[in-house]
């Protein structure tokens, strides 16, 4: 099975590092030209410069902080007068830890800007083209606690329920046009961001970090963490045409941690 993205464009969202990065190195070794997005400039200009290019892909990059909503709108209004997208990864930083009585209605509505607004916002921008084209790819980087809430993650379940909810009803819309609308479930994987969640677990529950890392490993069935290039795999089949049959999906890829049903 070769797995072939020469001639399409994507856009990776949250792509300085981790997933996002391992997801945009992946597309660039297809073929695909990719736009990479983050808030560090810094890291982006590293990143740009691994990206694989010998297919004569021209990569770019964005910088917007997602935190910022309204300023993100402005970053990708001016982005589309003059691109379009074949291949969307909807993937943002995720918000503060905390459980339900540690956040307050400011905390939600960030949160809500951040994975849901932001999401919807970029979704509805690269649809039109995709539309006249007959082609698209969305992929959606959600959670494993989509399914089974984590106590400490009470911001980012309620959100990205909400995502999932809305993706599988467009997924249902724009079936017929050959746009495919998957979200992987995202479980441990060996980013900064699980680092942070480590940290941010251990003072919760007042323990060490490595004894917070250790419990949330030993939840998974295969023990470890996932490599960020075990995802780009994953996102590299839901992007081509190898996947045209697979719509409205919620995968988890999460060494085995979900529940059958």
């Amino acid at each position: 099975m070769i797995i072939d993205l020469a001639g399409k464009k994507a856009l990776v969202g949250a792509a300085s590092d981790g997933i996002g990065k391992a997801v945009a190195l992946q597309f660039a070794e297809l073929g695909a030209e990719v736009t990479i997005v983050s808030r560090n400039e810094d890291k982006l200009k590293n990143v740009l410069e691994e990206l694989n290019s010998s297919n004569g892909q021209k990569h770019q990059y964005l910088v917007t902080d997602y935190m910022d909503f309204e300023g993100t709108k402005r970053v990708y209004d001016e982005y589309f007068k003059e691109n379009s997208i074949d291949i969307l990864v909807n993937n943002t930083n995720g918000p503060k830890t905390g459980n339900s009585l540690q956040n307050s209605t400011q905390d939600f509505q960030q949160a809500f800007d951040l994975l849901f607004q932001n999401t919807v916002y970029l979704t509805q921008a690269v649809l039109p083209e995709m539309q006249k084209n007959k082609f698209g790819r969305i992929i959606n980087v959600a959670s494993k606690y989509v399914k089974q809430p984590s106590d400490h993650l009470v911001l980012s379940n309620t959100m990205r329920i909400a995502v999932v909810s809305w993706m599988k009803t467009l997924s249902k819309m724009v079936a017929e046009e050959n746009i495919t609308v998957n979200t992987v479930l995202t479980g441990l994987f060996d980013t900064e961001r699980m680092k942070s969640l480590y940290t941010g677990n251990a003072e919760t529950l007042n323990i060490s970090t490595e004894d917070a890392k250790k419990r949330m490993l030993d939840q998974t069935p295969m023990k470890r963490a996932g490599m960020p290039e075990e995802y780009g795999y994953l996102a590299a089949f839901l992007a081509s045409d190898l996947a045209a049959y697979l719509t409205g999906a919620t995968i988890p890829l999460d060494g085995g941690h979900s529940d059958f049903i």
